[in-house]
C-alpha cells in the first residue's frame, strides 16, 4: 500500500475536549487507509491559523483539520494568508459544527474520518466553495452583528458539557440582559437602510448555533450571502419566534427581512459585537464585507 502523509491540525480543547480525545482514534482511522498524519496542536488562540499559514506557505498542499467552526475559522485564513492553494479536509468535533452541515460533511466524527481517509488515499478531486471577507477578515459560514453576536459571546463563557443546548441557555440570559437595538445603516443590492436592529446576519451556510436554521435558503457554493436582518424585537417576540428559528420558519415574520447579497456595507452610530464562524471580534463600527465565489478548495 502506498503511504500518503498529510498535515493534521487540531485544537484540542474543541468541543468541550473531545476534540483531543479522538486524536489516537483518528491516526489509526487513517493509518488503516495508508494515511500517516503529520500532528500540528493549538495551544492559544490563532495558534492553529498560524500553524497552517506557515504550512502552507512552505507547500502544504492539504490541510486537515479536526474542531468546531472556530478551527474552521482558523484554519481558512491560515490557509488564505498562505496563499489560498491548500484544500481544506474536516473532521468535525465541535458544538455547532454549522460548517460541517452546510457542506454535508457526517456529522459522526468517526464517519467522516474513515471517508476523508479514503478520499485522500485515492486522490480524490477537491470541490469549491464560497468564503467571505469582512474588515480583512475571512469567514466560511457566516458572520453575525448586533443581538447574535452577543449571544455567542456568552455561550463561549458557559463550559458545560451540554452541546448545542449551551446557545439556547446564552439566547436566554441575552434577552434577561436586555436587547440591544442599535442604529444602523445597511447598503446593499444599491439600496440603504437605517434605523434600529437587533441584529444582521450574513449568512454563508444555513446554520448557527447548532440548532437555529437562520438562513434555510443559504448555500456556500451559490456565489451570494444571504442577509438576514432583524427589527427591534421584545423579549416576548423573542420566544414567539425561538421555535420558528429553530425549524427555519422565521422567514415570513414582519420583524424579518432577507435579501440576497454579494457586497454589504454595515455602520453602526457606536461600537457592536460581532462575531465571524462563531469567533467573537472586538467591537466595531464599520463593516465591509465582500462574497469570495469558490475561494476555498474543500474535500
Amino acid at each position: 500500500m502506498t503511504k500518503t502523509t498529510v498535515d493534521f491540525f487540531i485544537n484540542p480543547t474543541a468541543g468541550r475536549g473531545r476534540a483531543g480525545k479522538r486524536l489516537p482514534q483518528i491516526q489509526e482511522l487513517f493509518k488503516a487507509q495508508g494515511v500517516d498524519l503529520v500532528v500540528h496542536e493549538s495551544s492559544a488562540v490563532r495558534d492553529l491559523e498560524e500553524q497552517v499559514r506557515r504550512s502552507v506557505a512552505n507547500g502544504c498542499g492539504r490541510v486537515l483539520v479536526a474542531g468546531g467552526d472556530g478551527t474552521v475559522h482558523e484554519a481558512v485564513n491560515g490557509i488564505m494568508a498562505g496563499g489560498g492553494n491548500a484544500v481544506l479536509s474536516l473532521i468535525p468535533s465541535g458544538t455547532g459544527n454549522d460548517f460541517a452541515k452546510a457542506c454535508h460533511i457526517p456529522l459522526d466524527w468517526q464517519l467522516a474520518a474513515t471517508e476523508l481517509a479514503t478520499r485522500i488515499a485515492d486522490d480524490q478531486p477537491s470541490r469549491r466553495v464560497d468564503l467571505g471577507l469582512i474588515n480583512e477578515r475571512y469567514f466560511a459560514n457566516g458572520a453575525g452583528i448586533g443581538f447574535d453576536a452577543r449571544v455567542t459571546a456568552i455561550a463561549k463563557s458557559y463550559r458545560w458539557p451540554i452541546g448545542d443546548l449551551v446557545y439556547l441557555l446564552a439566547i436566554f440570559r441575552g434577552m434577561a440582559e436586555g436587547i440591544a437595538t442599535p442604529e444602523f445603516e445597511i447598503i446593499a443590492n444599491g439600496q440603504t437602510r437605517r434605523g434600529p436592529v437587533t441584529l444582521a446576519n450574513i449568512a454563508n451556510g444555513p446554520w448557527i448555533g447548532g440548532m437555529f436554521h437562520i438562513a434555510p435558503m443559504a448555500k456556500n457554493d451559490d456565489g451570494a450571502f444571504d442577509l438576514v436582518v432583524a427589527d427591534p424585537v421584545t423579549r416576548l417576540q423573542v420566544l414567539g419566534l425561538l421555535p420558528k428559528l429553530m425549524r427555519g420558519k422565521h422567514m415570513g415574520a414582519s420583524i424579518i427581512s432577507h435579501s440576497a447579497v454579494t457586497e454589504v456595507i454595515i455602520t453602526s452610530a457606536e461600537p457592536v459585537p460581532s462575531h465571524l464562524d462563531g469567533e467573537v471580534q472586538a467591537d466595531q463600527s464599520r463593516f465591509e464585507i465582500s462574497m469570495l465565489p469558490g475561494a476555498l478548495r474543500l474535500l
